[in-house]
């Protein structure tokens, strides 16, 4: 992206595509006064008003400020709440099916789109106003996307993978799990040319990033990793032992999930700047519904949630770059907001602070979208993408169970604690704009 310059207006997602100036944007401006702001920076949070036009943050101005923003503007006092940054939740499948679903309707588009719908209200509803798909069928997750940009549904920004890339019989493709076929969100590659075929294929769709799973020779993954970024996208992977460190020699950006690794690969990963997204709970709940990990080829070694914690403080003293994300599959996405939550948690009692885990739900997570420049902080100029907390969440994470105010984009998609569908504008019919 090194040519395009700052003037050129593009698409607000890592593909940054040029675009006319005020498409889908919003109209109007939005005060939010009487509160404390984290903005998300590391700065302690503070007393101050939060002014937002169209769809970017305006200014943030002193507590006490009675002007500074347009006089038709929406004023809303947030007395005793905490404004900050929406939450990020870098690992998601929208159109996961649930248990006990046919496989018929497990590869229904129409079936998979609302699926989306219904998780991206969950995740609204808990202050999650940008969600990574890192995996869901065909054009499914880029359809929701393009719907949320034009406002037309009510949910958190997308950024989507597309298909997962894996080997025959890989991560996904296991003949286990599914009664006839693969999961409907794999695409199965052999060879370095089908998996820079793949990677295409996925840019072709709208693809914002790539994700991978082992098995892949290392011809493969490099050709994959070459490839995505020569298009500009970033590669993460799902991978597990020797695969990790093949990974992280052909360059690819993040590693998914606290699987296992040598302590030469986790140096190795701090070195180069490889992140991760450790994905606690999922684990924890696969532990909890059912004891194990089980009937998988991919999963063929021992781990329990004390070695992921283990991993988890592996990773933050070797110094990798670590964001938050759930992976909440089958109908975990019911359970939230709580394995949000768990998942700071778990950051916790790794050794960060309240306020630190809050920044990598926010700052850090944007940068590892490759969002750094739009998201994550509260600052003039970012995208107005923010929520209003009843409570102090920079001292107690369980505050983040009290989202009253959800803006995404500009628009207000959540208050009072209830989704926001706006009464539609009637277009006039033909006739009558014939008679004018």
């Amino acid at each position: 992206m090194r040519f395009l310059d700052s003037t050129t207006v593009v698409t607000d997602d890592p593909r940054r595509i040029p675009m006319p100036p005020g498409v889908n944007q919003v109209e109007g401006s939005i005060v939010l006064r009487g509160g404390r702001v984290f903005d998300g920076t590391g700065a302690a949070a503070r007393p101050a008003t939060v002014v937002i036009e169209r769809n970017r943050i305006a200014a943030i101005l002193p507590a006490s400020a009675t002007s500074g923003w347009p006089r038709d503007a929406r004023v809303i006092d947030v007395a005793g709440r905490t404004v900050m940054p929406g939450l990020i939740d870098l690992h998601t499948h929208l159109d996961y099916s649930e248990p006990g679903m046919s496989e018929t309707r497990a590869w229904n588009p129409a079936d998979g789109a609302l699926r989306g719908m219904e998780r991206l209200r969950f995740y609204l509803e808990s202050g999650i106003t940008t969600v990574r798909d890192v995996a869901s069928q065909g054009d499914t997750p880029f359809i929701l996307k393009s719907w949320v940009n034009q406002g037309r549904i009510v949910g958190p920004r997308i950024l989507a993978a597309g298909s997962l890339i894996t080997g025959l019989g890989g991560h996904g493709a296991e003949g286990e799990l599914m009664e006839s076929r693969p999961l409907p969100a794999i695409r199965q590659a052999s060879g370095p040319d089908d998996w820079r075929e793949a990677v295409r294929e996925n840019f072709r769709r709208g693809a914002d990033l790539i994700k991978i799973s082992s098995h892949f020779s290392e011809d493969e993954v490099r050709a994959a990793v070459e490839e995505a970024h020569e298009l500009g996208l970033k590669v993460t992977a799902d991978a597990e032992t020797f695969y990790i460190e093949r990974a992280v020699q052909a360059g690819v950006d993040m590693i998914e999930h606290p699987l296992p690794r040598s302590e030469a690969t986790i140096r190795q990963m701090a070195a180069r700047g490889t992140e991760s997204d450790p994905t606690i709970v999922p684990y924890q709940l696969i532990f909890d519904l059912s004891g194990g990990y089980y009937g998988s080829t991919s999963r063929r070694f021992t781990f329990s949630q004390e070695a992921n914690l283990a991993m988890l403080r592996r990773m933050k003293e070797a110094g990798v770059k670590l964001g938050i994300g759930t992976d909440l599959v089958a109908d975990w996405f019911r359970y939230l907001p709580w394995p949000y939550l768990e998942e700071m948690r778990h950051f916790v009692s790794a050794g960060y602070t309240v306020p630190e885990v809050l920044v990598i739900a926010t700052k850090v997570n944007a940068e590892m979208l490759d969002m750094g420049d739009r998201l994550g902080t509260l600052e003039p100029g970012k995208l107005a993408d923010l929520i209003v907390v009843d409570g102090r969440p920079d001292e107690r994470i369980e505050d983040l169970e009290k989202v009253s105010l959800v803006i995404r984009d500009g628009r207000v998609q959540l208050e009072d604690g209830r989704v926001v569908y706006p009464r539609h504008v009637p277009v006039p019919p033909p006739s009558a704009r014939a008679r004018r």
